[in-house]
């Protein structure tokens, strides 16, 4: 307050100078400085400095500035809630990875939806990265079906994709320009035909696969250098991890397409409940992925299927199975037999189940077929067609899961021979790359971005809606939060209150006492005839199925993994609630109508200290 400050301008590129003459003879070693400090740490800088009588020039302080960037390299913070007035949803995405990623395992995923994003949607993002979790733009997707048909049409869309917007929630709208429209639409005409091509390569694959992961898998331990080690990521490794990617992104599309769909039009003719029972039987006369892993170990009780075999096929699939620092649940030799010990222990059979839905399907095909005669062989024909695609998609989920590891596998054995043992984890794709190289320039940021990744992992999940600026840190210390939605506009929509209310997953009606589990590790504890409530359920979470009457989850869609497995045992289920693990006890008495989709609590548990799921769920 001494002085009055003095104002002036360095513009990009060559440092051009605009301002008094008294600071001019500083502008050269200034701009040099600032684009070293950028260059050097990452991103932009907001810096305090000082001259001195004698033309000195000194930096007294430099430090991100947070304000203007979602990513600061060097300390593995990033946010992309900071970059614009976005609606932003985990709802399907926290399926998939349910977790805090480390470094290496987001760069999985900008390959995923940005490098292999088959349409260019311009500056804003479609995907980010909020704090460790990833998130999708639903407020974007919304405003790209918009302009097609009308704002309700749009929203069912953009929900039946990821998850439900609660009822008064403002979406803020993304102005998408002309020229804009037209290359998206260009780019959608060249996706539909490269679309054709992938789903023709599928079988393909999914037949291979195996063999070529356990391939790699016996001869990444054997690499001896750095050079030979980048040698194999650059000719073998990433072109399949490519393929593979591409492969998944293919099996989603042709499922959401052809059921998206059917559900509708099921729906207008018989009804929630019967349409739901129509699609349980995805599996038909073959195998469904996703409900391999609850099926085998049926079998290797029954002495039906090898526990080396069980471990084979499905020792790659667990809670955390893209999450590149998570080790697979093959990796810990007594996991198999801790599974078998909790099905042994329930005394449950899961063909028993599977027998109960498949008569359940007959039934309803039965009335389909006296009300509507004429739609009989039509409809039976794209029932079959569903249950193709779905069985498509499980099982290319399978495969680049089994791809995924393989990838961790080579990212242990680059931290092995760089001497960075599980710090390989907190390296960015291409740094890993750069460090096979032998440019090592990122390996100084690792302790601060395994501290940073740490801190993240000490919060609670984060609302399953977010609108606009979130600060994780300042939300958890709010005794008052809320973990269904956060609105920087401070116009959310009030608390709902009696009954919970989220997507129809699997049909049924079905009353009992409440279990709240922060993962599938907590599964001992979960009692044959509870309800199970989580934040969300993955292919992880399914050998605890059958235990329970019921599912309930914060985070899901209907056409979510988890959704499909419950529905083909005939389990009643209900995703995508957004506050049940804020609204529901251990001990609580509710009854779930999996039809409808709504939970009511018919009576509450005492205060018994178990609380919801959220504090823990890592």
């Amino acid at each position: 307050g001494e002085a009055d400050p003095i104002a002036f301008t360095l513009r990009r590129p060559k440092g051009l100078y605009q301002g008094p003459p008294e600071m001019g003879r500083f502008a050269r070693r200034l701009y040099n400085l600032g684009a070293r400090l950028e260059r050097d740490l990452g991103c932009p800088q907001d810096i305090e400095w000082t001259v001195d009588d004698k033309d000195g020039l000194y930096l007294l302080q430099s430090r991100p500035i947070t304000t203007l960037i979602a990513h600061n390299p060097a300390t593995g913070e990033w946010n992309d809630s900071l970059t614009g007035d976005y609606l932003w949803s985990n709802a399907n995405v926290a399926e998939a990875v349910p977790g805090v990623m480390t470094p290496l395992t987001w760069s999985l995923w900008r390959i995923f939806h940005v490098e292999l994003t088959p349409i260019d949607l311009g500056e804003d993002p479609l995907v980010g990265n909020i704090c460790g979790r990833c998130y999708a733009n639903l407020g974007l997707l919304f405003s790209i079906y918009r302009l097609g048909t009308s704002s309700q049409n749009a929203l069912q869309q953009a929900e039946a994709t990821l998850g439900r917007v609660p009822e008064g929630m403002d979406i803020p709208l993304i102005q998408v320009p002309k020229s804009r429209l037209f290359r998206i639409a260009l780019a959608a005409l060249r996706w539909e035909r490269k679309f054709r091509t992938l789903v023709k390569g599928i079988p393909e694959f999914v037949a291979t696969s195996p063999e070529w992961c356990r391939q790699m898998r016996k001869r990444l331990p054997g690499i001896q250098t750095k050079a030979e080690l980048a040698s194999l990521w650059r000719e073998e490794l990433q072109p399949n991890l490519y393929r593979a990617l591409w492969m998944l992104r293919a099996g989603m599309k042709l499922f959401a397409d052809r059921a998206l769909r059917l559900d509708a039009d099921l729906t207008r003719l018989v009804g929630r409940v019967d349409s739901n029972a129509l699609l349980s039987n995805l599996r038909g006369s073959g195998e469904l992925a996703s409900l391999g892993p609850v099926v085998g170990l049926s079998r290797v009780a029954r002495g039906d299927m090898s526990s080396e075999e069980y471990r084979e096929r499905w020792g790659h699939r667990g809670q955390d199975e893209l999450e590149l620092s998570a080790p697979r649940p093959a990796e810990d030799p007594d996991w198999l037999e801790g599974e078998l010990q909790e099905l042994r222990k329930s005394g449950l059979d899961v063909g028993v189940l599977l027998t109960r839905q498949r008569a359940v399907y007959d039934t309803a095909w039965e009335r389909f077929r006296h009300r509507f005669p004429q739609q009989e062989q039509s409809m039976l024909r794209r029932l079959g067609q569903v249950a193709e695609v779905a069985r498509v998609r499980e099982a290319v989920r399978s495969e680049a899961a089994r791809c995924v590891g393989v990838v961790r596998e080579f990212a242990l054995r680059t931290g092995d021979l760089a001497g960075l043992g599980d710090g390989i984890f907190f390296l960015y794709m291409e740094e890993v790359r750069d460090l096979l190289s032998g440019r090592d320039a990122a390996v100084k940021y690792i302790p601060a971005r395994t501290k940073t990744h740490a801190r993240y992992k000490e919060l609670p999940p984060y609302p399953t809606i977010i609108r606009g600026r979130f600060d994780p840190f300042r939300w958890a210390a709010d005794p008052k939060r809320r973990s269904d939605i956060f609105d920087a506009t401070g116009a959310a929509p009030a608390y709902e209150s009696g009954t919970i209310r989220g997507f129809p997953g699997a049909a049924g009606t079905v009353e009992g006492k409440v279990r709240v589990l922060a993962g599938p590790d907590q599964g001992s504890q979960l009692q044959a005839g509870e309800i199970l409530v989580a934040v969300t359920t993955n292919v992880g979470w399914t050998p605890l199925f059958p235990r329970a009457a019921a599912i309930v989850t914060d985070v899901g869609a209907p056409l979510s993994h988890a959704a499909i497995v419950a529905r083909e045992l005939g389990i009643p289920a209900v995703v995508g609630c957004v506050t049940a693990t804020m609204r529901l006890r251990t001990g609580d008495r509710v009854r779930v109508d999996g039809g409808r989709g709504t939970v009511e609590v018919l009576c509450s548990s005492p205060e018994d200290g178990t609380g919801p799921a959220h504090a823990s769920q890592e």
